[in-house]
């Protein structure tokens, strides 16, 4: 049996450049088209581990190993938005602010026979109390645009996070350690 092959399904940098700190680079980048609604009432770590399995079965093939992520923001049971304009960023920022959250990084790892591994990743992160000109001048940065909660932990907002506990890499959207352990698991050669 020849190496693995591996497709990302996700069009993140950060993604990619997070697998290739594993000395990986995908034979193949296949971002999954899918509706990335909440179900009613379903709790954040649920919602995580759907997405990213919903994520490898949409980018399926049998031509090698489908690899998804999926990372939620949550501040108590409520999953927070992709900040798509300026007004959801500043809510984000403004619950965020001086409490702790989860962040939830969920991956997926789908065999090209159909069969499925899974990882969660659980983080808490806790922002300092944010000032009014701190959010202003994080809004400013343009930073948060299509994150999830609002922010970025690998730019400015690392400045602003008093505490971590948990996988840096799972915030920034692929837990390492966990996604390190499912592609040994499926025999990817990783020193």
């Amino acid at each position: 049996m020849g190496k693995p092959t591996l497709i990302l399904a996700s069009a993140s940098p950060r993604r990619r450049e997070l697998i290739a700190r594993l000395g990986l680079t995908p034979d193949a980048i296949a971002p999954a088209d899918i509706d990335e609604t909440p179900a009613k009432g379903e709790l954040p770590r649920d919602y995580a581990k759907r997405m990213a399995r919903e994520k490898a079965e949409a980018a399926a093939s049998d031509e090698g190993f489908v690899l998804a992520g999926d990372t939620v923001v949550a501040a108590g049971r409520r999953i927070l938005p992709k900040a798509e304009d300026e007004a959801t960023a500043r809510k984000c920022l403004e619950l965020l602010s001086g409490r702790r959250h989860r962040v939830l990084s969920a991956i997926a790892l789908r065999a090209p026979d159909g069969s499925m591994r899974e990882r969660l990743s659980e983080t808490v992160v806790m922002f300092k109390r944010l000032s009014p000109e701190e959010i202003d001048a994080y809004i400013a940065s343009g930073e948060w645009d299509g994150k999830a909660g609002g922010y970025a932990i690998q730019g400015i907002a690392e400045g602003l996070i008093s505490r971590i506990q948990g996988s840096h890499s799972g915030v920034v959207g692929l837990p390492l350690y966990e996604t390190r352990s499912l592609l040994k698991a499926a025999g990817f050669d990783i020193a």
